[in-house]
């Protein structure tokens, strides 16, 4: 082939245990998926169905590690959660077809430009700039569903500098994994190298200038990173 310019490298994750990488093909998100943190962020927890928006690939920084600070916001918040790794194709999907395009699951944080986010709610515009900048998407290793899941009562949790700030359990999900991909796969064809990140637990908040995060989920890779 006689690219123009150079192609870019494909955006990769770490799967634990092995020299093995995990393409990136897309990452998608669904918000509130947790009653606790649709309350915190002044919404009703009622189960409504789930919404979507997306990362770019190149958002992920695979392993975490260094951040750097995103330009245009003073209010950069993190959200902790199950991210599930997919290695089949499928559309318009049952539950049970969704949950077997499963490849593997990590732990991940969807950084937040929160005061963009509010201008672009208020103004009724797309949260592009809010979710999807670069270094937005830190993802930890991939555990293969061959090696092991988290349970369903997993817990999950994030630290900022030694404190506490998030904590729930997976059972907490307002949409099961099963259900949210079977629900995504009605909107789009879902591929291998998709991410799906699954919702945060109440307890979001801001971060400063070198903070260092430390978060997990039962039975999967810790993920650490720290905010230059």
């Amino acid at each position: 082939m006689n690219w123009v310019i150079t192609p870019p490298p494909r955006p990769a994750l770490h799967v634990e245990g092995t020299n093995a990488r995990f393409p990136v093909r897309r990452i998608y998100c669904v918000g509130r998926n947790y009653a606790a943190h649709a309350r915190e962020m002044g919404h009703d927890p009622a189960r409504e169905a789930p919404f979507f928006f997306a990362k770019p690939p190149d958002a992920v920084v695979p392993g975490g590690g260094a951040i750097a600070w995103p330009s245009s916001t003073r209010a950069l918040h993190h959200e902790v959660e199950l991210v599930v790794a997919l290695g089949g194709h499928g559309e318009a999907l049952t539950p049970d077809a969704a949950a077997s395009l499963v490849w593997g699951h990590a732990v991940g944080v969807d950084l937040t430009r929160r005061d963009l986010q509010a201008e672009a709610k208020r103004q009724a515009r797309p949260w592009d700039t809010a979710k999807g900048f670069d270094h937005s998407a830190p993802v930890g290793s991939v555990l293969p569903v061959t090696v092991g899941r988290p349970a369903a009562d997993a817990g999950i949790w994030l630290d900022v500098n030694g404190e506490r700030r998030q904590q729930a359990t997976l059972a907490a999900l307002t949409w099961p994994v099963p259900e949210l991909l079977a629900a995504l796969s009605q909107l789009f064809r879902l591929a291998p190298g998709d991410l799906v990140f699954t919702g945060t637990p109440a307890g979001v908040a801001a971060l400063a200038p070198g903070d260092c995060i430390e978060c997990g989920i039962d039975g999967l890779p810790l993920l650490a990173l720290r905010v230059g």
